[in-house]
């Protein structure tokens, strides 16, 4: 449909246009009535199971068919807006297109005999499986919601945190026929104007038939398409999106989706979990330190073990190396075939894992991978040094508390376990630059990526305090380079005592 449709003063023209518009459309009800004690004529239009079915039947049409009194022939519309819709949000709309789309979306459309307009009345009232706890971000301190498919109540749990009018709300509609509804949020004071502008530009630079999830918009707005490395934080609590949004950066919510995406995001964001912030600062400083010691461990164990083991023995001790030498006899298979082979049976296992029902899937992973990797071993396929290996390579990949990263460096290992394969030490070497400067050459919305690793002098080094260490609340008094420079002061004491 291109251009304004008009509406036409007739309500039989109307009638015959919507007819024929949603025929063999049995979820879309189609009702002529007649309200008012003149028993005026209108033509309601909704589409079932997405309205408020109280609201619309007992509230609305109930006062429209018996409380109403005559309704004049002219100004027919004003009259039921003005003295009819006493209990729900209407406007008057002139562009039949744009009232359709909003009838989509669960609003009810009336249209009047003789008005060149329709009613939009605001009846929203979608299947909701209600607030239930996080199941990828699990907590043992703090909140324990998450969102939930339906953006307008994943706005209100935001909102519920911070209740300041500077919290802004812009919604737009992406998807040419799914129409889906996205909200962009953001502080007005605090957030970065050019992170904003560049945002806006992003998004309209696609055009697409459908957004079902966050996932799909994420991939459609990253820069970096080509890169394994996520460019936006993904998150289902609403606590942490409200800390995001306090300190300058901006969350999408679209409808459809129980998750938000965070910008700018860099690579210390996706160490940080929600919990850091409600434990002690000394155990989350630790438990931090465990999560990048696992990351790298995650990314580099499996192809340093091939490159050394396989091209320079040398470098293990004696005692050591004559271990490994002796797990490994019998085994039929070079050692970098080995790894890759129970390397694989493990992803196996863990896409198993994830597709089968709740407890059967965590089953499957803990007794699968003891059968496998034992009988394994009995068989002599492999030795029991790989299975440890890589056993402990999976343990600090499921430490990184944000999935999509965790999954980048799943990826990445096998593109280092490759180099190593043929080129040793050096093509270990080779494989960690490359990604280091991968990484460098990354950037969030003008944020250098590798940030507080790099770069941390930006904001004069406040960054670097809930970056690679969590320090004392009290001391993380500015908010990190997200904010706009002249609003990162986010804390100060009215007592010389307490700073």
């Amino acid at each position: 449909m291109k251009g304004k449709m008009e509406i036409s003063p007739e309500l039989e023209k109307n009638m015959a246009l919507i007819q024929e518009m949603y025929k063999d459309c049995a979820d879309v009800v189609k009702r002529q009535m007649r309200i008012g004690a003149n028993h005026y004529p209108v033509y309601v239009v909704y589409m079932d199971t997405m309205i408020n079915r109280e609201l619309v039947e007992s509230d609305i049409f109930k006062s429209l068919v018996y409380s109403l009194g005559s309704i004049p022939s002219r100004g027919a519309m004003d009259y039921i807006l003005n003295y009819g819709m006493i209990t729900a949000d209407a406007v008057r709309e002139t562009d039949l297109e744009k009232a359709l789309k909003n009838m989509m979306s669960g609003d009810t459309l009336m249209f009047v005999q003789g008005d060149n307009g329709v009613l939009v009345i605001n009846s929203k009232g979608y299947p909701n499986r209600g607030v239930q706890t996080a199941e990828s971000e699990i907590t043992v301190h703090g909140p324990k919601d998450s969102f939930t498919e339906s953006v307008r109540f994943n706005t209100v749990l935001v909102r519920r945190r911070i209740k300041d009018h500077r919290l802004k709300t812009v919604q737009i509609v992406k998807g040419r026929r799914s129409q889906t509804d996205i909200a962009i949020m953001y502080v007005e004071d605090l957030v970065r104007q050019d992170v904003l502008t560049e945002l806006k530009q992003r998004m309209d630079d696609f055009e697409i038939d459908g957004i079902f999830d966050s996932g799909s918009l994420e991939q459609l707005l990253e820069k970096e398409w080509y890169s394994p490395f996520p460019q936006f934080q993904i998150t289902e609590r609403p606590d942490k999106t409200a800390s995001a949004l306090l300190e300058g950066r901006v969350a999408i919510l679209a409808d459809n989706s129980p998750q938000a995406l965070l910008l700018p995001a860099v690579a210390g964001c996706f160490y940080q979990a929600s919990d850091d912030y409600y434990n002690r600062w000394g155990i989350a400083a630790f438990t931090r330190l465990l999560r990048y010691i696992a990351s790298v461990l995650a990314f580099v164990l499996p192809g340093l073990y091939i490159a050394i083991a396989s091209f320079h023995p040398e470098v293990f001790p004696t005692s050591l190396a004559l271990s490994f030498a002796a797990s490994r006899q019998g085994v039929p298979f070079p050692l970098a075939v080995e790894v890759l082979l129970m390397e694989l049976a493990f992803e196996l296992l863990r896409e198993a894992g994830i597709r089968l029902p709740g407890a059967m899937g965590g089953t499957l992973g803990i007794v699968g991978g003891l059968i496998i990797g034992q009988a394994a071993v009995d068989a002599n396929i492999v030795s029991p040094i790989v299975v440890i290996i890589v056993a402990l390579t999976a343990l600090c990949a499921f430490t990184i508390p944000n999935e999509p990263f965790a999954s980048a460096f799943r990826l990445m290992k096998f593109y280092l376990i490759f180099l190593s394969m043929f080129l040793g030490i050096f093509g270990f070497v080779l494989g960690v630059l490359t990604l280091l400067v991968h990484l460098a050459s990354l950037d969030s919305f003008g944020i250098p990526y590798m940030m507080p690793f790099t770069a941390a002098e930006v904001n004069g080094g406040n960054d670097r305090k809930d970056g690679i260490f969590r320090r004392p609340l009290r001391a993380m008094k500015r908010r990190p380079v997200f904010t706009q420079p002249k609003a990162r002061l986010r804390m100060f004491f009215h007592s010389s005592k307490r700073k």
